[in-house]
This record gives C-alpha cells, structure tokens and sequence, in this order.
C-alpha cells in the first residue's frame, strides 16, 4: 500500500561505496553511509500563489573582471551565470532606503499573497527558509509582521538549498492534516555576505534574493508526491563553519576563556558537490514520481535548484528531459540558494510560461548535504 501524507516515512535505504569527502587538504573515506529519507504520496493542497523580490544591485561578470582573475566567457561556460543581485551594506544615511533579507523576503511574500487573492489575515502560518537570516533567531515572525499576517504563526528552517522544498512539504502536511487553510512559504537567502570575494571560484556563483509561494487547503491534491534525504557525512564538502574569537571573562582565578561568535566563509568542495548533485537529483524526482504514481513522460515542466547550469542539463539528460521543459533564470540571478525555486517559478508563472495545471517537478540540492524533489500542480 502507498504511504500517504498523513504518515511520514522514514527509514533507511543504500549504500554507498567508496564515496570520499574532502576537507581542505586532508580527505577522509567512507565505505558505507545509510541515506535517511522521508516520502509521501500526494498531500491535499495547493499552490495558488507565488511572488519574488532581489536586490536593486546588478553586479555582471564583466564587473567582477576587476576583482578576481577572470572574465565573462570562464564564468559563463562554466556556470550559466551571467550577472547576480546583491545586497549592500546600509549605511544608515538620511533617504537611503532599507534593503536586508527581510525586505526583500517581505515584497517576495506580499506578491504572492496579492496572485493569491487572500488577504494578509487569512494566512495561519509563515515559513521562512533561509541559512543567512538578518536575525539569527529567525526573520520569519518579522517577514509575517511586515505584510500583515497577525494570525499566522510564523517560524524558519534551514536546510540550505533544499530549504524551500522542505519548508513547502512542512507546510503541505500541516494543510492536509486540515490544522491550517493556508500558508506562505519564504525561500530566501543573502550568500553574498559569506563569499570570499577574493576567491574566483566561489565568488562568482553567488547572488542574493527570495521568492515565496502561498499554499491554501484543498479537496484535491496539488502537491502530488515528494521525497527528502540528508547525508551528514558530507557535511564538509559544502559548510559554512562557525569561526570564533577568543573572549576572557574575569570570573575568579585565571577568568574564563569563552568565544566570541563569528562565521567563516563558504568553503565548498565543487567537484564532490557537483558529483553529489548530479548523482542523487535524477534518484530523488523519480523517487518523488514514483509516490506520485507518475512517471517522467507527465511532466510539463523540470524546476531545479539554480547552482550550475551544467548540472541542470545533465539532469534533465539522464531523466530524458528535453531541453525545452527546463526552468531556468540562473543566468541572471545566479545561486540563490533557499530563493532560487520560488523566484524561477515565479517568473515562469508570470509570463505565462507556466499555466494552471501543468505539472512541475522541483528539485533541491546543497549544504547539509541536504537534496529533496516534489512534484507540483500549479494552481
């Protein structure tokens, strides 16, 4: 029998032989990983709205031609990205507009909410998915606040790129089990603030910004299966590692040696990223299809995380995916991370590209590691 939704799976599949994780210059191999992973079949809501906002700051390949060692045709050829939105520093100063991750995650929220035709009180709850929060006890109650959601609990969760997927199938399970009508769903994330802008390897993947979708209740199912994983083990191939300093406290005696809390950079083995992402995708949406009772041929349209186009092409290759069913705005946004989907899918919606009852498979993939799919109905 099928599981269904009211029922969350979880139990323990593969082996994975052989696999080795890198961290700096140390390498450290494993011969056998138990993949954890939780599926459903269909859940009885729907996505009835969606809304995106970025940065006013458009830095292009060709700009960052004067801060690392390198040029447009290197990072294009490579990534598929040609500009990216970045959040500046604010300063303060008299008629300078506000610009932070709440800000934008608001207007991305208040778009959807406005496609969606509810009203601000309607909402019952807000999730907020980011892993670089202006407020590291989470945004989402300020996200909620700011768009008029006072009957909404509001929370976040971090599951770096995969964030949005698993923050919708969260919410999928509270609306179908019936305890909410309806929730918005955040996906955003500010990376820029954590690059090593003097690294031409990891500088030119990131950009900022955040996309939302409202979900709402139904008789019938719009979310039609998923399937989540995690790997700790290769936590270190994509990390961004708490870095602090040394503080003495003058308790009595000698005082008391604390640290005082920073964060490094994003330190990323690429080659085990993109081994991993173009490993583990393809398995994961047909895991999802499969829950779904569907196969690839009723898919309108493939959704992928927005990392590397290269890793895209080669999903949707070995999915049997034509070219011409993929959604991507990478290009122009770059890496996104938890905001990559909902602003792709926004976009799509909103020119028309994506209609009421296509079908659309998402995908996300990243640090954790973390990698996840659900199949959509749109609308």
């Amino acid at each position: 029998m099928r599981m269904r939704s009211a029922i969350l799976s979880v139990f323990l599949i593969g082996l994975v032989d052989g696999l080795a994780f890198t961290n700096g210059p140390s390498r450290t191999r494993f011969q056998k990983t138990a993949l954890s992973m939780a599926t459903s079949g269909a859940l009885n809501c729907r996505p009835i709205g969606v809304g995106s906002a970025t940065p006013k700051t458009v830095v292009t390949n060709d700009d960052l031609e004067s801060i690392v060692e390198t040029n447009d045709e290197w990072i294009s050829s490579r990534t598929g990205i040609s500009q990216r939105r970045l959040l500046t520093h604010f300063k303060g100063e008299e008629g300078e507009e506000k610009e932070n991750l709440v800000t934008i995650s608001q207007e991305a929220a208040a778009n959807a909410l406005e496609m969606s035709g509810l009203d601000a009180l309607d909402i019952d709850m807000v999730i907020c998915c980011t892993s670089s929060p202006d407020d590291m006890f989470g945004d989402a109650t300020s996200i909620a606040a700011g768009i008029g959601c006072k009957n909404a609990v509001a929370f976040d969760i971090t599951a770096a790129c995969s964030g949005f997927l698993f923050g919708s199938v969260t919410a999928g399970q509270f609306l179908h089990n019936k305890s909410i009508k309806n929730a918005i769903v955040v996906g955003a994330d500010a990376l820029s603030r954590w690059v090593d802008w003097d690294d031409r390897n990891s500088c030119i993947l990131f950009g900022d910004g955040a996309g939302a979708v409202v979900y709402t209740a139904s008789d019938e199912p719009g979310m039609l299966g998923y399937s989540a994983h995690s790997n700790g083990l290769g936590h270190d191939d994509l990390m961004l590692g708490y870095k602090g300093e040394k503080r003495m406290i003058a308790t009595p005696g000698e005082g008391t040696e604390l640290s005082s809390g920073s964060y490094d950079n994003i330190s990323m083995n690429g080659r085990e990223v993109y081994k991993f992402a173009t490993r583990e995708v393809p398995v994961v949406l047909k895991e999802a299809l499969e829950a779904a009772n569907m196969t690839v041929d009723d898919i309108d349209w493939l959704l992928l995380h927005q990392a590397n186009i290269r890793i895209i092409d080669i999903v949707a290759e070995r999915l049997g995916i034509p070219k011409e069913k993929i959604i991507t705005n990478l290009k122009n946004y770059g890496n996104t991370s938890a905001g990559s989907i909902p602003l792709a899918l926004d976009e799509a919606v909103r020119s028309g590209q994506v209609k009421k009852g296509d079908i659309v498979a998402c995908a996300g993939f990243g640090a954790g590691l973390s990698w996840g799919s659900t199949i959509l109905k749109w609308g």
